[in-house]
C-alpha cells in the first residue's frame, strides 16, 4: 500500500512536471521610434528575435505588425502610471516561447527592417518564466533616428553641366520619422525644428555644405547645388533634430559630365 502511494506520488510529479515543461509562455514585444509612434506594417515592420541568453539558440523570432498607433493618445496626452497608449491593433509580435524553467533571454529589435540605411538594433534582457505571460503594453524597445532618402539626383546619375539650368543641379531628400510617421511644417514632427544639410564631396574632398529647405510637401527637403566643374560628387544628407536628438543620414554619388 505504501508502494503504492509513493508511485502514484512519483508518477503525479512527473505528469505535473510534463504539463509545466510544455507550457507555452508569451512575450509581446513592440518597437516605437523615438518621439513618435510604434513601427508597424506599412513601415514594413521591426524585425524581432528573441535568444536564450546561455545558449543563444533562438527561441522566437518574426515582424511585429499592426498599425502606428493612436496618434493623439501616444503624442498629445499626458500618460499616467499603468495607463495603455496602445490599442488591439497597435503594431506587436507575440514570441511564443516554450520554456522548462525560467529563463534569462535576450531581446533583439532591428527596426524598421526594410530602411537599411536607417535600421537600429536594440535590445534588452529579462527572466522569463514559465506560464507567466508578459502581454498588455508588453515589453517596448526604442529606435531613435530619421529615415533619410535622397531622391535626387540619382545613385551614380550621370549628368551632363550642359543641361543644368543657370549651372545648379538641384537635390531633394525625403526625411521621415523611424514609424513612418509625417514631417510637415508646424506639425507634431515639424520641420520647422529639423535641420536638414548636405555634405558634398568631389573626387572625394570635401567642397561645401548646404542647407536644405522643406519645401512644403510633406517630408521633402530641397536645395541646390552650384556646379562649376565636371567630375566625380559625393553628396550626404543628414538630418537632425536638437530637442530629441533624432539624426539620419543617406548618401550617394552621381557624375557630372
Amino acid at each position: 500500500m505504501i508502494l503504492k502511494k509513493i508511485v502514484g506520488g512519483v508518477f503525479a510529479m512527473m505528469i505535473s512536471f510534463q504539463i509545466y515543461a510544455q507550457q507555452n509562455t508569451k512575450v509581446l514585444i513592440r518597437a516605437q521610434a523615438k518621439d513618435a509612434k510604434f513601427i508597424g506594417t506599412g513601415i514594413g515592420g521591426a524585425l524581432v528575435i528573441v535568444r536564450d541568453h546561455l545558449t543563444k539558440e533562438i527561441l522566437a523570432k518574426g515582424l511585429t505588425t499592426g498599425s502606428s498607433g493612436n496618434t493623439e493618445v501616444i503624442m498629445n496626452q499626458a500618460k499616467k502610471r499603468f495607463q495603455s497608449i496602445t490599442d488591439s491593433a497597435t503594431a506587436k509580435f507575440i514570441a511564443n516561447l516554450k520554456i522548462a524553467e525560467p529563463t534569462f533571454v535576450d531581446i533583439e529589435v532591428v527596426a524598421p527592417v526594410n530602411r537599411k540605411n536607417a535600421t537600429i538594433n536594440a535590445s534588452t534582457q529579462l527572466w522569463v518564466i514559465p506560464g507567466k505571460n508578459i502581454l498588455g503594453e508588453g515589453i517596448v524597445l526604442e529606435i531613435p533616428g530619421f529615415i533619410v532618402d535622397i531622391l535626387a539626383p540619382n545613385t551614380h546619375q550621370q549628368i551632363k553641366q550642359a543641361n543644368l539650368k543657370d549651372g545648379q543641379l538641384e537635390f531633394k531628400a525625403n526625411v521621415t520619422m523611424s514609424c513612418g510617421c509625417p514631417i510637415t511644417s508646424g506639425g507634431i514632427w515639424n520641420a520647422d525644428k529639423i535641420s536638414v544639410q548636405a555634405i558634398v564631396k568631389k573626387e572625394g574632398i570635401k567642397t561645401e555644405d548646404l542647407t536644405l529647405s522643406f519645401t512644403g510637401q510633406t517630408n521633402l527637403f530641397a536645395g541646390k547645388l552650384n556646379i562649376k566643374e565636371k567630375g566625380n560628387y559625393e553628396i550626404l544628407v543628414f538630418a537632425y533634430d536638437e530637442k530629441t536628438g533624432n539624426t539620419g543620414v543617406d548618401k550617394i554619388n552621381f557624375v557630372i559630365q
